[in-house]
């Protein structure tokens, strides 16, 4: 399951294989935990769709303060990787992406770490295309590193406290229907979701009220 796929990483299937699932990591210990960590990295790496889904099945499996470091440790290593191998030939890269690639350069050359820190803590760029701009505008690996973390972490843990309101909800033996919804460990990670969607709304406010346009 862990590996396979973001197509299998459902609320459903999750709930239908939650004991197995649960007594594997259980049982694995470490190699279990270093084997999730190493498949979210592989999924970050390949540009891969579904980092939300694996981040709402690590809370689900690890909880939401465990699921929320692996997940970010996870995610971190999957961006060194693009990173690191962008590196060589990615000269121009801007141009070659169009406005939202010209955008994110100015804000990298502007003010690096703060500017990163806004684009992992609010999803206004696909996380991908920060990994490429911020390599080809180079970008301090280790700048790169402390604002992928620090940034990722506030989405990260709202997405992995859902996973675990979840998994709460499955362990009581009640079924994932639309009433689980209501369940305080469901409805405030949700409350937190919907004000990391709006973040992008409020973001581009302030910043054209108070600062020039960067992104």
């Amino acid at each position: 399951m862990l590996l396979g796929g973001h197509h299998y990483l459902t609320f459903a299937a999750l709930a239908e294989n939650r004991e197995w699932l649960c007594g594997t990591v259980a049982s694995g210990g470490m190699p279990a935990t270093a084997a999730f960590i190493l498949a979210y990295a592989a999924l970050i790496a390949l540009s891969v769709p579904g980092g939300a889904l694996f981040t709402i099945t690590s809370g689900f499996l690890f909880g939401p303060l465990l699921g929320t470091t692996y997940a970010v440790i996870g995610a971190t290593l999957g961006a060194i990787v693009v990173f690191i191998a962008a590196r060589a030939g990615l000269a121009g890269l801007s141009e070659r992406v169009g406005p939202w690639g010209q955008r994110l350069e100015a804000g990298f050359r502007a003010n690096a770490l703060n500017y990163l820190l806004v684009l992992r803590l609010i999803p206004i760029f696909p996380f991908w295309l920060i990994n490429l701009v911020a390599a080809a505008v180079g970008l301090r690996l280790s700048t790169f590193v402390i604002g992928t973390v620090v940034g990722m972490i506030p989405g990260t843990l709202v997405f992995a406290s859902l996973g675990s309101g979840f998994g709460e909800i499955v362990a009581e033996g009640r079924a994932p229907d639309l009433t689980v919804l209501f369940h305080p460990s469901v409805i405030l990670p949700l409350l937190g979701l919907a004000c990391l969607v709006l973040a992008p709304v409020f973001y581009k406010l302030w910043r054209t009220r108070y600062g020039p346009e960067t992104a």
